[in-house]
């Protein structure tokens, strides 16, 4: 069983985008069975091809040579201040870990009263 291949003209189609457009059909689904348009996705795809409406999604962005490279920048700062946090964070658990063993060898029994103890003297 073959297909029926039904070509619409650019006229026809700008037709239908126009009525849509202005309310004089009020659903896809009327401009389908008024016109005959049997293709689900049809009329969806003049109106992306041939409607003012498709612009409303996009965002467009206008950004000069400095913007940009400010951005990269940015970027870039960002990277080397996660890295340095990261860094920092495993210095901490690493101290933390060496302050136990340290009070483990020592006998200290409560490191943390230790630590108010040391922290009072600094």
């Amino acid at each position: 069983m073959s297909r029926q291949v039904i070509r619409y003209s650019e006229a026809f189609k700008l037709h239908v985008v126009s009525a849509l457009e202005k309310g004089t059909l009020e659903s896809i689904a009327a401009a389908r069975q008024r016109y005959g348009i049997a293709g689900e996705g049809t009329v969806q795809g003049w109106l992306k091809k041939y409607g003012r409406d498709h612009l409303r999604n996009r965002i467009v962005r206008v950004e000069t040579p400095k913007d940009i490279d400010q951005i990269k920048a940015l970027k870039k700062r960002i990277r080397d201040l996660e890295r340095t946090l990261a860094s920092t964070q495993v210095k901490a658990v690493l101290n933390e870990a060496y302050y136990q063993i340290v009070c483990e060898e020592h006998g200290i029994e409560d490191p943390e009263a230790f630590k108010k103890k040391l922290d009072t003297r600094l």
